[in-house]
């Protein structure tokens, strides 16, 4: 079951990739009143985390879901649902490690080692069951304005404290600055597609080592570390879009890094795991900033009353 998983979420990523889709980049059209953009939700509200969101993003799409909340059978029993007969679920993954002691063959000294598993089990999004409580099935109006979506962008990339400076017609993350480099903010169609490329650049900004010292051993573009890191990125990037409510549009070069992409997925059917995780830590490093000055605001005003 461990390596069937693997593979079968790979394969399904692969499928997907093959035909010039990215699964991870949803088209979101839809209204739901537990959230207009949002990640894949538990029964109890919690967000799905790293690859559950890739696959249950790619089933809702597939299967035009507009529900975000997804839940096991017996979850949807318990609620006084029913799944529909004939509907088919969708895959997600619990991963942990257990701990076993083992003895030193040289010493003799009971030592403990801890053992990584994963097992799947089977979701199903509300729209696939009847009888639940009505909030899974209720449909309502945006609850932000384009406008306000905007600026909550703006408090989130700017609570990082990264070094971002706009100018040229490249975006990157140096390195050896530690800087974002970002185009004109007028020089992008739409404002969701300036947030989405500055997702990415700090997703990239997040490796440095005082952050999470992420490093694939890249040593040339286009190389499997380059593939893996682009990979951390496009992820970390749809994740933080996904978290604020915008809908990027997918960037052009992006097509070029598909082949790489299949490549390292193809060579690694646990490449797709470990960039989520990347991706998700990444986007939690991102955030946390946000929060901290969420918590910090209602000190300020009290100290200025």
């Amino acid at each position: 079951m461990f390596t069937d998983v693997y593979q079968r979420i790979t394969d399904q990523i692969v499928a997907e990739l093959e035909k010039g889709v990215r699964p991870w980049l949803k088209p979101w059209n839809a209204v739901h009143a537990a959230g207009r953009i949002t990640r894949p939700l538990r029964a109890t509200g919690i967000p799905y985390r790293g690859i559950n969101v890739l696959m249950l993003w790619a089933a809702a799409t597939a299967q035009g879901f507009i529900a975000p909340l997804w839940l096991t059978y017996k979850q949807a029993q318990e609620l006084g649902g029913q799944v529909r007969k004939g509907e088919k679920g969708s895959l997600v993954v619990f991963a942990n490690t257990i701990k076993r002691t083992e003895q030193d063959e040289a010493t003799g000294e009971d030592l403990e080692r801890e053992i990584p598993f994963m097992k799947g089990y089977t979701v199903f999004n509300a729209e696939q069951v009847d009888g639940l409580p009505a909030h899974f099935y209720a449909v309502q109006e945006p609850a932000l304005e384009p406008v306000e979506r905007i600026e909550r962008a703006e408090a989130f990339f700017a609570a990082t404290g990264a070094v971002i400076r706009e100018g040229g017609d490249r975006a990157f993350y140096s390195m050896a600055e530690d800087r974002v480099q970002m185009p004109p903010f007028v020089a992008f169609k739409e404002p969701e597609a300036y947030y989405a490329t500055l997702a990415h650049e700090l997703t990239h900004w997040t490796k440095h080592e005082k952050r999470l010292a992420r490093d694939f051993g890249r040593k040339r573009f286009g190389d499997e570390g380059y593939a893996m890191e682009e990979l951390v990125a496009e992820l970390g990037a749809a994740f933080v879009c996904a978290d604020l409510a915008l809908t990027p549009a997918p960037r052009a070069e992006h097509a070029a890094y598909i082949a790489s992409w299949l490549k390292a997925l193809k060579d690694d059917k646990r490449a797709i795991f470990a960039a989520a995780a990347h991706a998700q830590r990444a986007a939690d490093y991102l955030a946390k900033f946000s929060t901290h000055a969420a918590a910090e605001e209602p000190e300020k005003h009290s100290a200025a009353a």
